[in-house]
């Protein structure tokens, strides 16, 4: 039997997890290691902290969580729904995320080194400072900036803008987001060009 609080302030009880109603769950530093979650409704839930290593998450709704700082390492995400949730240094080495819907999600600083994201959508993740899966995402560090890559963005330090407009940038534009951001753009702008282009074939 499973005890929890809910932002209302009530206190639900239930025999399983699986498929359970749990939006607006109050469960910030839970321990939910290996946790069944399978189809669970996770929408808005405070998961701030909590432990979900190893959780079966296949077909949960985590749209609009709250994970900033949870474990998910190696847990099993397929097909989930973590739109728009706050995943901020959360932890999701080796977690499975294919077929995940991430659109929206914020993803700074999170690390998914070794994570599956085959068939994620990714669209208008915040990925700034994220570690990469190297597929997907990657991470790479010249001189002063980390920069984060994927198909549809990349990120430079806590700048985020598509590919094509990171091109299109002037001098101005570039000059204005830091004082040594002009020098380095032009130092490394055709390298990372290059990168993006062999890891993501130009594509749209």
């Amino acid at each position: 039997m499973y005890t929890i609080k809910f932002f209302d302030g009530s206190v639900r009880e239930f025999e399983t997890l699986r498929y359970a109603n749990l939006e607006g769950a109050n469960l910030g530093y839970a321990n939910l290691v290996g946790a069944n979650l399978v189809g669970a409704n996770l929408r808005y839930a405070d998961l701030e902290g909590a432990n979900l290593g190893y959780a079966n998450l296949v077909g949960a709704d985590l749209g609009g969580a709250e994970l900033e700082g949870a474990n998910l390492g190696y847990a099993n995400l397929v097909g989930a729904n973590l739109g728009y949730a706050n995943l901020v240094g959360a932890n999701l080495v080796g977690a499975n995320l294919g077929y995940a819907n991430l659109v929206g999600a914020n993803l700074r600083y999170a690390d998914l080194e070794g994570a599956n994201l085959v068939g994620a959508n990714l669209r208008y993740a915040n990925l700034a400072g994220a570690i990469g899966n190297n597929r997907e995402i990657k991470t790479l560090q010249l001189g002063t900036w980390t920069i984060v890559l994927s198909k549809h963005s990349i990120a430079i330090g806590c700048k985020q803008y598509s590919p094509d407009e990171w091109w299109g940038f002037g001098d101005e534009t570039i000059d204005c987001m830091d004082y040594r951001a002009l020098a380095w753009w032009k130092q490394n702008k055709d390298i990372i060009k290059k990168i993006w282009e062999k890891s993501f074939g130009g594509n749209k």
